[in-house]
C-alpha cells in the first residue's frame, strides 16, 4: 500500500510539474503579428480591437497556446482558429477585464498558425490584445502574407452577421450567435483572397438609426464603440473596392415606425444616399464602389432599391463617376436576420459580381 501511495505521489508531482511548466508572453507589439481591420495602436503593447471582423494572425512553434485579453464590457466573442480549423474554431467568450484564455496544451510538436477574429461589434465594447503565451522554448515565426487585394464594407446588422448562427425558428439577437466570420462580406473577402475592413453597426442607417447617431457620423471613427470623437486616418489603408449595404434600418424606421419627422420625400432620401456616397468617394477617389441592399425586407419591393439606383445614376451623370455599381440581394421571405446559408448565397452572388468587375 505504501508503494502504491508513493507511486501516486510521484505521478502527481510529475503531472503538477508538467502543468506548471514555464511559459513566455510574446507581447502584442511584436512585428510577427499580422493585424487586419481598424485597430487602435495608440498603445502598441495593448492595441484596441473594436470593429467586427478585426483579426490578429500569427505563426508559432510549441505545443501550447494561451491568449491575453483585456475586455471592456465582458460581452465580446472571438473565433480562435488554430491551424486553419475554421469550421470548428475555439469560441472565446471574453470576460470583463484582463484575463488569460488557455486555448490548448496538446498541440502537436512543430509549427502552427492562429487567427483571433472578432465575431461581435462595437456595441459589445473594445478589447485590448496583450499578446500570446507560448511554451518557454517556443517562438513566433514569420507572419502570414498580407493579401494584396483590399475591400471595405459599410453596413448594419446584416453586414455584422447579427443572429446568423441562430435557429431559423428562433430569436436572433443573442451575442453568442453573432458571428461576423460567416457574414456575406467576410465570406466574399475570403473567396477573393482580399483583406477586409468591416465598418458596421447593428441598427444604423443613413438618415435615422435605432439610436441617436447615423452612419455619416460614424463611418470615420477609429473606435467602433458608440458615437465618439476618435478619427480614423484614411491614408493608413486604402481599399480597391468599397461595398455599401445600408438603408434597411431607414426603411423600417421611416416607413413602418414613422420615427423621422418630418417624413423625408423621395428626393430627400435619394439625396441623403448621394451625400454619403460622396463622402466615401472623397476618401477614396480611385476605388470601385458597389452600392448594395439586402437581403432583408428592404428589397421586398423596388422602392428602396429604386432610391439607390436613382442615386447612382445621378452620381454617374453629375460627377462623371464611372466606378459606381449596384447589386441587390433578394428578399427570401425569411422574417429575421439572414442565417449563414443566406449569407453564403449572398456572398456567392457578390463574389461573382466582384470577380467580373475587378478581374480578380
Amino acid at each position: 500500500m505504501k508503494i502504491i501511495h508513493r507511486l501516486l505521489l510521484a505521478i502527481l508531482c510529475v503531472s503538477a510539474a508538467a502543468w506548471a511548466a514555464p511559459v513566455q508572453t510574446v507581447g502584442a507589439e511584436s512585428k510577427q503579428f499580422l493585424y487586419a481591420g481598424r485597430i487602435d495602436f495608440a498603445d502598441p503593447s495593448a492595441p484596441s480591437v473594436s470593429w467586427p471582423g478585426s483579426s490578429i494572425k500569427a505563426n508559432f512553434t510549441g505545443t501550447s497556446l494561451a491568449i491575453k485579453l483585456d475586455d471592456q464590457l465582458g460581452k465580446n466573442y472571438f473565433n480562435v482558429i488554430v491551424d486553419g480549423e475554421a469550421q470548428h474554431p475555439y469560441v472565446l467568450e471574453a470576460k470583463k477585464g484582463e484575463q488569460i484564455y488557455e486555448i490548448s496544451r496538446a498541440l502537436t510538436t512543430g509549427n502552427h498558425s492562429v487567427e483571433i477574429y472578432k465575431r461581435t461589434e462595437g456595441e459589445e465594447g473594445a478589447t485590448l490584445f496583450k499578446g500570446l503565451m507560448l511554451d518557454a522554448d517556443a517562438k513566433l515565426l514569420a507572419p502570414p502574407a498580407r493579401p494584396t487585394r483590399r475591400m471595405e464594407i459599410y453596413g448594419d446588422s446584416i453586414t455584422t452577421g447579427m443572429g446568423n448562427e441562430g435557429a431559423d425558428n428562433g430569436i436572433d439577437h443573442l451575442l453568442a450567435e453573432k458571428n461576423n466570420y460567416w457574414a456575406y462580406g467576410a465570406i466574399t473577402a475570403r473567396n477573393l483572397n482580399a483583406e477586409l475592413h468591416t465598418i458596421s453597426q447593428s441598427g444604423i442607417g443613413i438618415m435615422i438609426s435605432w439610436f441617436p447617431f447615423i452612419m455619416p457620423q460614424f463611418y470615420d471613427q477609429l473606435s467602433a464603440v458608440g458615437d465618439n470623437k476618435t478619427q480614423w486616418d484614411f491614408t493608413r489603408w486604402t481599399p480597391d473596392l468599397v461595398v455599401i449595404n445600408l438603408l434597411q434600418n431607414d426603411s423600417w424606421l421611416i416607413d413602418r415606425e414613422k420615427r423621422l419627422h418630418p417624413i423625408p420625400s423621395d428626393a430627400q432620401r435619394v439625396q441623403a444616399y448621394i451625400d454619403f456616397v460622396r463622402s466615401i468617394r472623397a476618401k477614396y477617389p480611385s476605388a470601385q464602389i458597389v452600392c448594395a441592399l439586402g437581403s432583408m425586407d428592404a428589397t421586398a419591393n423596388p422602392k428602396w432599391p429604386g432610391y439607390i439606383t436613382a442615386a447612382v445614376e445621378r452620381l454617374k451623370k453629375e460627377n462623371k463617376d464611372a466606378k459606381l455599381d449596384t447589386i441587390f440581394f433578394e428578399f427570401t421571405g425569411f422574417g429575421g436576420h439572414p442565417r449563414i446559408a443566406q449569407h453564403q448565397a449572398n456572398a456567392e452572388k457578390l463574389t461573382a459580381f466582384i470577380k467580373q468587375k475587378m478581374n480578380w
